[in-house]
């Protein structure tokens, strides 16, 4: 199963990048033998429309463009499930079990995510009540 990351916004050189690579490096070390391949990067221009909905909207938009139609989906938001190593594991192992292609983990960007997102992809992935900066989603998501 292939795991990929679709995210909002790109990282810029400094240590967040350094470090998503780092655990990336670590993820494609040991995926092979887990049945999983990856980690894949997508990243969409964050827009630059005036408003927050109008960026949200935009943004959506283009997230949806790029999610493969068949794949298993799960969007990262402060307000969704909480889950512990264990089954989130277990999930994944579950996904990869029945077959799925391909996973997708879905990042918004500084506003958050669109109507349009939570619409197609209702499961939702919280690492904590806290807003974070995506940036340091991604690390968490890739660790």
């Amino acid at each position: 199963m292939k795991i990929i990351i679709l995210a909002v916004g790109r990282l810029k050189a400094g240590p967040e990048r350094d470090l998503a690579q780092r655990y990336a490096e670590r993820f494609e070390a040991s995926a092979r033998a887990l049945g999983l391949s990856g980690p894949v990067l997508v990243e969409i221009a964050e827009s630059q429309a005036r408003s927050a909905a109008e960026r949200k909207t935009q943004e959506a938009q283009l997230l949806m463009a790029a999610l493969p139609d068949d794949a298993q989906a799960i969007r990262l938001d402060e307000r969704g499930e909480t889950l512990g190593s264990e089954v989130f594991a277990r999930n994944l192992g579950q996904w990869r079990d029945i077959g799925r292609k391909s996973l997708v983990f879905i990042i918004g960007g500084a506003d958050g995510l669109g109507e349009a997102v939570a619409e197609r992809v209702p499961r939702c992935l919280s690492f904590g009540a806290m807003t974070m900066p995506h940036q340091l989603v991604r690390v968490l998501l890739l660790e």
